[in-house]
């Protein structure tokens, strides 16, 4: 930030805007900007006015609480200074203060003063577009991270100073990328708090601040990750994918030249192990699961859609390595067609501001988006250079929902070798993963009301108590399935075939045999 703010600097930019939460930081820099270039730097915040060493016995005049004075002030300040306005932005609103900025940023032209706005948000009138430059000021690297480590380690007792390890330093440095450096602060200090000490439950606090930063955003979720993919059954072959694009996020990939992965698009019958896929994946790899809810990015402003998409984009980027999870996705990217008739051209350039994002990031995002509905899906999307591969996740079979009943029965304490497992299978023909969940939990009603335990007649009574949705739905499946077949990369894998695929084939076998 430093060097390009000092290029625009030395190019005689009159108006410069640092847009950042960071202002104690900026503002070091901005001193230490000034004292190496020797300039003087000078302050003005609304409850103090002009302040600052910058100032010197230089009168500003009655500004203290008036933009429109600080403004008309500037040009008397001395020349060579730079003018730091701390949180000028509610200000832009009046017409007053917008004119007097324009002449401003002329009456500078010909002097070495340079006015910096240092500002949390961006908030930009049509009339000052084109007189100030924008500079995004990146969070701290891992170097200014780890400074902040061992000033504050430094500081402590000699009883209460880290206890952590190398290895354990690389980690919580890593774990703290996307904080600002005096939310890290703050984070370490809680741990000392806590523990008495900086140990491996510091790296639990910075999650968990990170958790506090994504909350807010409104736009993205911190989610829970599920038990890994143990948890999902079947997709073999989409678990084979993950596990190999799990490797990519290390340092020897990139010695070996790869990128990071860029993401996959799973999409497929509702309640086959979509969404728990996203979630278990992010647990394989032991990386933050951050959802984006996209019905919550279109706001009514002009304009605040777009800029909710890129604040979530770069807050996804501030807190990687990461997974990025879009669930449904088509239901908050639909639309694109008709936006310029339904809604002035938003959604369009929601989706437009996404698709580059996602074309051109070379942060290690990986997105992992699910869809019910392929064809309500933007074609762009599609396209190859989105997403690295696209699965396609069928209905359970035989061998999966075998898989299913044992984990379900597992995770409520039963044995599956006490059930006879082959009825089951054979009583859930059709049934998703999450239908096959159901049934296992509405057989255990059935033993509970009758005061015994669990049987194999409670649960395939639970089955046939059941309309599965490939029945519901079957044409829709049908369809998505003759869409997905020379489209997508089967999640199940060529060696596992679907019940139909199954029955297709015993009748082609047994047509052969009665032909001959």
């Amino acid at each position: 930030m430093i060097d390009e703010l000092l290029t625009y600097i030395r190019a005689r930019y009159t108006l410069i805007w640092l847009l950042t939460a960071e202002e104690e930081r900026v503002v070091k820099d901005l001193t230490a900007l000034a004292r190496d270039h020797k300039k003087k730097l000078v302050l003005w915040s609304h409850p103090q006015g002009f302040h600052g060493p910058g100032l010197g016995n230089t009168s500003a005049g009655g500004a203290k609480n008036d933009p429109v004075g600080a403004l008309e002030a500037i040009p008397s300040l001395p020349d060579n200074t730079i003018i730091a306005l701390l949180d000028f932005h509610p200000f832009l609103e009046d017409a007053g203060v917008v004119r007097r900025a324009r002449e401003l940023a002329t009456a500078l032209e010909s002097s070495h003063r340079t006015v910096v706005f240092v500002s949390p948000v961006l908030v930009l009138p049509v009339e000052l577009q084109k007189d100030i430059v924008v500079v995004d000021v990146a969070l701290p690297s891992p170097a200014l991270l780890r400074a902040a480590f061992e000033a504050l380690a430094a500081s402590l007792p000699a009883g209460a100073r880290t206890t952590l390890s190398a290895r354990d330093v690389e980690t919580l440095i890593r774990t703290a990328q996307g904080l600002t450096t005096k939310e890290f602060a703050n984070a370490l200090a809680k741990a000392v708090v806590t523990s008495g000490r900086i140990d491996r439950d510091a790296i639990d606090v910075v999650n968990a601040e990170k958790r506090q930063i994504v909350r807010k955003s409104g736009v993205l979720e911190y989610t829970a990750a599920a038990d890994g993919m143990d948890a999902v059954g079947g997709l073999e072959s989409l678990k084979a994918w993950l596990a190999s694009r799990g490797k990519a996020f290390s340092d020897d990939a990139r010695r070996f030249g790869l990128p990071f992965p860029r993401g996959a698009l799973i999409v497929g019958v509702q309640g086959c192990g979509k969404s728990l896929s996203a979630k278990a994946v992010a647990a394989q790899w032991r990386l933050p699961l951050v959802k984006l809810d996209a019905g919550r990015l279109f706001a009514g402003l002009v304009g605040a859609s777009e800029q909710k998409m890129r604040d979530a984009l770069k807050l996804a980027e501030a807190v990687a390595p990461c997974v990025l999870w879009i669930d449904e996705i088509e239901k908050g990217f639909s639309g694109l067609g008709s936006s310029n008739v339904s809604d002035g051209g938003t959604t369009a350039r929601v989706i437009g501001t996404f698709l580059t994002w996602m074309q051109e990031k070379s942060a290690p995002v990986f997105v992992i988006a699910t869809s019910n509905d392929i064809a309500a899906m933007p074609p762009e999307l599609l396209r190859k250079g989105r997403f690295d591969e696209i699965f396609f996740v069928d209905l359970p079979n035989e061998s999966e929902r075998r898989t299913i009943f044992t984990i379900h029965l597992k995770r409520r304490n039963r044995d599956a070798a006490q059930f006879d497992v082959r009825a089951l299978v054979k009583a859930a023909r059709g049934f998703s993963g999450a239908e096959i969940e159901q049934a296992v939990i509405d057989g255990m009603f059935l033993a509970y009301e009758a005061e015994r335990e669990l049987t194999t007649e409670d649960l395939v009574k639970a089955c046939a108590d059941t309309v599965p949705l490939s029945v519901l739905m079957d044409e829709k499946i049908a369809a998505l399935r003759a869409w997905a077949k020379d489209r997508t990369r089967p999640a199940t894998g060529a060696k596992a075939r679907t019940d139909q695929e199954l029955a297709a084939l015993a009748e082609r076998i047994v047509k052969v045999a009665l032909e001959e």
